[in-house]
């Protein structure tokens, strides 16, 4: 997934599922196989930092498919990069276990500057 629609379809209408070492958002696509979206800010650290975060969600998303028509989005935290994989498989599986749990409904997001789903200011 690489498209922000996508991205904030998952977050409004998703299953969030938050971990010691990644927050997960699951919701179905409709198509015919999974799609994995790594969504790693600034905030984590250098881009060095962020890439290996990226490339270990993307391993965990290969080693453990899912069903096909679901999005699955990887928020990773700081201390992902330092975890043992097998630790950080363990904390996948237990997400991917309680996606079918009910969480609590969440309200949805305002619109913020620069919102593609908001209509630009006419021109004067």
């Amino acid at each position: 997934m690489r498209r922000r629609p996508d991205f904030e379809r998952a977050y409004d209408t998703g299953v969030r599922i938050q971990r010691r070492y990644m927050t997960v958002f699951v919701v179905e696509n409709g198509g015919r196989t999974p799609r994995v979206g790594v969504a790693a800010t600034r905030k984590m650290g250098a881009a060095v930092i962020r890439n290996r975060a990226k490339r270990l969600a993307r391993e965990l998303f290969r080693r453990h498919k899912l069903d096909a028509g679901l999005d699955v989005i990887i928020v990773p935290r700081r201390e992902m990069v330092d975890a043992p994989f097998a630790t950080l498989e363990a904390d996948y599986f237990a997400a991917l276990q309680r996606r079918g749990e009910p969480t609590r409904a969440r309200p949805p997001r305002p619109a913020r500057r620069g919102d593609s789903r908001r209509r630009p200011a006419p021109r004067l």
